[in-house]
């Protein structure tokens, strides 16, 4: 019996300390035999493919791109010289070398830090970008689903990013209704948005259900396109609910497998995550479009 319980114990040990060093590629090997090789969920890159990059920065971009992503997902936000830069925090520190806030340095000072190495050493050297690269270097290549993240210190971010996406849609002549969705839990900062650019697409964050009641539905669809919503709220009836009030359904964010097959049997249009891999291809050409066929 004792035998017969520590073999026990050393088979979980073993198992334990497998599955955990090779969790990621056992879930991309279930993949190919348990999820549809193509469905019309787009394939959104959570801070680019930030499960294999450190997220928001050129690394992860670049890697979501080659994965084939229908779509990159970063934040935004000001520096002290109001530049608009990659950074989904308000303090430095978990993402980067620095410490204190992105609004307390320069787009100088903050190009200065390395963002890559909490992640990995090999990613020494990593920079935070400025929305201008990622739309210098992807502009009219991939979609981008840009978040403005909402505090004091980003007050003016909706002129300033509108007035960069400006410059680049006339030198790139961007199709800015699928190429680019502006997303923010700030409904305030989304409208003054859509004042500045109404041509381009809006997405509200939520991971309140009170946004999905079907009166609040309505109101969002006046002026929004997408509805953005956190993975543990999502249900076929209530993606039903925001498709009938006119909008699409992102939801965000996920992390595993094993999350997916409900997602697409609810009918969600977009999956924001880590993994971009994990995903089912695009049937057809990969596009942002958010109009209906």
């Amino acid at each position: 019996m004792r035998v017969e319980l520590r073999l026990a114990v050393v088979i979980g040990v073993l198992l334990t300390l497998i599955l955990g060093s090779t969790y990621t590629s056992l879930e991309q090997l279930v993949s190919k035999v348990w999820l549809p090789e193509t469905s019309d969920v787009l394939r959104i890159a959570h801070r680019g493919a930030s499960g294999y990059a450190p997220e928001n920065t050129m690394a992860a971009f670049e890697q979501a791109y080659k994965m084939g992503a229908d779509m990159l997902e970063l934040d935004v936000q000001l520096s002290n010289d109001g530049q608009v830069v990659v950074f989904h925090d308000t303090r430095l520190n978990r993402t980067s070398s620095g410490r204190g806030t992105v609004q307390n340095m320069t787009l100088h000072q903050l190009r200065q830090l390395d963002a890559g190495s909490w992640y990995n050493s090999r990613f020494r050297g990593q920079k935070i970008p400025t929305l201008d690269d990622i739309l210098q270097y992807f502009g009219g290549k991939i979609p981008l689903l840009i978040e403005l993240k909402s505090s004091t210190q980003n007050s003016g971010i909706e002129q300033k990013t509108a007035e960069i996406i400006q410059k680049y849609n006339q030198e790139l002549s961007l199709n800015l209704q699928n190429q680019i969705i502006i997303q923010s839990f700030n409904i305030t900062s989304l409208r003054l948005f859509h004042e500045l650019l109404p041509e381009v697409p809006l997405a509200v964050l939520t991971s309140n259900s009170y946004e999905l009641r079907d009166e609040r539905l309505y109101e969002l669809a006046r002026f929004a396109q997408v509805l953005s919503i956190s993975r543990p709220l999502v249900t076929e009836e209530k993606v039903q609910r925001v498709h009938d009030a006119g909008m699409k359904v992102f939801v965000w964010n996920v992390r595993h497998l094993f999350d997916i097959p409900s997602l697409l049997h609810a009918k969600v249009d977009g999956i924001i995550t880590d993994y971009p891999d994990m995903l089912p291809t695009r049937q057809g050409e990969s596009t942002a479009k958010l109009e209906d066929d």
